[in-house]
């Protein structure tokens, strides 16, 4: 595909939107790709990441490597996402910190629309389906039951790992990569790695993520391609089981000290809404999960239109 420099710079506005998608637990990067009408450029390019390539390089020399790689469009389109990521991290950080009932309102309102995007995706409902559904969600609702990582104990490898399985949602439309972290347990640790520049952090997760893109992807883009059907309810029932965790109201059980001193909590358990500090910001929360439910169908109806 011949593109000239102002579409490369729209492929990097879109990389700006899928990166944004990506931070906020609950858009897909992999949604706005498949909006944008990049989706199975993504996944192709991607899939170019193989023996054949280095084969191609050492052979031929980085130029023939280069374009067999789809190069241009992926360097355009990995620019706008890290540009989008690193200037979000640390409004959010500020926002976990200060506004969290907020930020967890409009993150649940997300959640909540991306259930329905996907459910309204799954062509057959059987038996056996049902069953993947009920088994998922229940092992989503207890994954968030499980205490949250003690960040003074992350390890490298873990790290690697958690990036792996996050960069499939840059495949995976309908969930999020920071949705992934948010289930796993990081997500504060990343979005403040990010914004303070941590260097170890960020690469272990940036190692992670290369290492997912070019093994997971395969295995993901196969099980889609064969079972679609319960891929998309496996999804569902991982999504509606793990509600719990972007729950806005908390209360805490337990909590740890981390390396800096902060006292922050280990495990938390969901409640109703009530006062705190005299304001419940009830108001302001489902004011906030209208406007994140309403920001899916809004994505649902332009993805339709395109398609």
């Amino acid at each position: 595909m011949n593109r000239t420099n102002k579409d490369y710079l729209v492929v990097m506005l879109k990389g700006i939107a899928m990166g944004a998608a990506d931070v906020v637990p609950g858009v897909s990067g992999g949604t706005i790709a498949f909006i944008s009408g990049i989706y199975e450029e993504l996944l192709g390019s991607i899939s170019n990441i193989n023996l054949d390539l280095f084969k191609t390089l050492k052979k031929d020399g980085f130029k023939a490597a280069w374009k067999q790689l789809n190069g241009n469009f992926l360097a355009s389109l990995f620019v706008g996402i890290f540009i989008s990521i690193v200037s979000l991290a640390k409004m959010i950080k500020w926002l976990l910190e200060y506004k969290p009932i907020l930020l967890w309102a409009f993150f649940f309102g997300l959640v909540l629309a991306s259930i329905i995007y996907i459910v309204k995706q799954v062509k057959e409902w059987s038996v056996l389906s049902i069953g993947i559904g009920v088994l998922t969600a229940v092992l989503g609702y207890l994954i968030t039951v499980i205490p949250s990582v003690n960040t003074q104990e992350v390890s490298y490898l873990f790290l690697v790992f958690s990036g792996a399985i996050a960069s499939c949602a840059m495949i995976l439309p309908g969930i999020s990569g920071s949705y992934i972290l948010l289930l796993i347990g990081i997500y504060p640790l990343v979005m403040t790695a990010i914004s303070d520049r941590d260097v170890k952090v960020i690469s272990a997760i940036a190692v992670g993520v290369i290492i997912g893109l070019t093994t997971f992807s395969k295995l993901l883009k196969w099980l889609f391609t064969n079972y679609k059907n319960e891929m998309l309810i496996a999804l569902t029932g991982l999504m509606i089981g793990s509600l719990n965790k972007v729950w806005p109201w908390k209360s805490v059980i337990s909590t740890y000290t981390d390396r800096h001193g902060v006292v922050k909590p280990l495990l938390e358990k969901s409640i109703l809404p009530q006062n705190f500090n005299g304001d419940s910001q009830l108001l302001y929360a489902s004011l906030l999960a209208i406007v994140g439910f309403s920001l899916i169908l809004l994505l649902e109806k332009l993805a339709v239109k395109k398609h």
